[in-house]
């Protein structure tokens, strides 16, 4: 590995905006200061005034092995990930098979350690009767559990209050939900029905609307008063459900909330023009959900930015509305489409980095990582606020091989990745180096 040393950067950390080089030693950050000189056979990078940050840690993410290779992999969705500054990343139990035994955990470990390009860290899937899984986790290892409260299919789908109550009582670890009420969703069918009328993407957040995710993400928030659980309530779409949720630091929280990329960035007003693109699960929502979310995010009732990136191909994508699935791929574009909402005067950078990186690592306890320190993993991007991106289903680097940003600009370029010391992505090209990736190791 060749050392690093960063010079003349605005180092964007813990609320602070200064000035400063940075050396990278090995795979830690070995020193910041005012002024650092040179030593023999160190890589100098000149930042010329460019947001240096801590690599986005994403708590949710889909990348589609084993089993939905056609979708995506670990590699090819991890090498998309570093080029858009995610150095770290969570992935969720919905492959084939699911992940809901330690068996099906180790497989996936074994598929990131070769091909990975970002840090990883799984979820175990909850079933209704998989409880023993769950309580035998490892703590320092496992980063959660993943509860589908509603809108999920096969074993992944957990409704039974008895199975629910035994997981908000026994995991050993944070528990992560999805959200949407399987009944509120059926009986907002059923006027479709009566019309003898196919429901259209434009339908969507009508049929999952904000009763259908207030009336499951209670019931969650409720169960873990109930049992004093550590929750982390997952992609929160609606002004409704924010009354759940207390402002404040997220240090010491036992329920906290995330909001995503694409719900802070489109609303149901382009549903016409992007149609299954944006189809996703809980349901890109209304103008006035969207403000309330970015004013969320000042107040800190919710805590975390993620991507929930989740690919599906363009021929799935164009099926009808009913049959298309919903998700979106958007990890290489997350942190730029953040980046944004600071030119837009929606955030401040340092709060940017404060939702994707600090708060992720203070809420599952991710171990030297999120913060720009001394002897911390080097896990860092270089972002040029000055330079555009633009983007084309022809240039992102996703399996998938489609953006739902197509023919956007963005304000700003990622210029360097670096996890664990070595530059994985240069601006341009992407690095490719099987010893950069750690699994993740937990503080609880």
């Amino acid at each position: 590995m060749t050392d690093t040393l960063i010079k003349n950067a605005v180092i964007v950390n813990e609320g602070t905006i200064q000035q400063a080089d940075l050396r990278i030693r090995q795979a830690r950050i070995d020193q910041i200061s005012a002024e650092l000189n040179a030593q023999h056979n160190e890589q100098i990078i000149d930042a010329d005034g460019c947001w240096l940050v801590p690599g986005m840690i994403d708590d949710q993410v889909h990348f589609r092995e084993p089993g939905l290779v056609h979708k995506g992999t670990i590699a090819s969705e991890s090498a998309a990930a570093v080029a858009g500054g995610i150095t770290s990343y969570m992935e969720m139990p919905n492959v084939s098979p699911a992940t809901t035994t330690q068996q099906a955990l180790d497989n996936k470990y074994d598929i990131a350690r070769q091909g990975s390009q970002a840090n990883y860290a799984f979820y175990l899937g909850a079933t209704e009767d998989n409880l023993e899984q769950i309580k035998a986790l490892d703590p320092a290892s496992v980063c959660g559990v993943k509860v589908f409260m509603g809108a999920s299919t096969g074993n992944l789908l957990v409704e039974n209050p008895v199975a629910l109550e035994a997981i908000f009582r026994d995991s050993p670890v944070l528990i992560a939900t999805h959200c949407e009420s399987g009944p509120v969703i059926k009986q907002n069918f059923l006027p479709f029905a009566a019309q003898n009328r196919e429901p259209t993407i434009t339908d969507h957040p009508i049929i999952r609307d904000a009763e259908a995710c207030y009336a499951s993400s209670s019931y969650a928030v409720d169960l873990a008063k109930k049992f004093d659980s550590q929750l982390h309530v997952l992609h929160i779409t609606t002004a409704k459900e924010l009354s759940l949720f207390e402002a404040g630091p997220t240090a010491g929280k036992r329920i906290t909330a995330e909001a995503c990329v694409h719900h802070l960035w489109f609303c149901d007003e382009d549903y016409p023009r992007l149609g299954n693109q944006i189809k996703c699960n809980p349901a890109i929502k209304t103008a006035h959900d969207r403000a309330a979310l970015l004013q969320a995010l000042q107040t800190n009732q919710i805590d975390i930015v993620a991507t929930d990136h989740a690919p599906h191909t363009r021929d799935e994508k164009q099926q009808p509305y009913p049959k298309a699935p919903a998700g979106l791929p958007l990890v290489e574009h997350a942190l730029l489409s953040m980046v944004d909402q600071v030119v837009n005067q929606h955030l401040s950078i340092e709060q940017v980095v404060e939702k994707t990186a600090h708060n992720p690592a203070i809420r599952y306890g991710v171990q030297e990582r999120g913060f720009i320190r001394e002897g911390y993993f080097a896990d860092l991007v270089l972002i040029d606020p000055n330079q555009s991106t633009d983007v084309s289903h022809d240039n992102c680097r996703y399996h998938c091989g489609w953006t739902p940003f197509n023919d956007h600009r963005f304000s700003s370029k990622i210029l360097s990745t670096w996890v664990n010391g070595y530059q994985v992505f240069d601006g341009e090209t992407i690095r490719s180096n099987p010893e950069a990736a750690m699994a993740l190791r937990f503080k609880r």
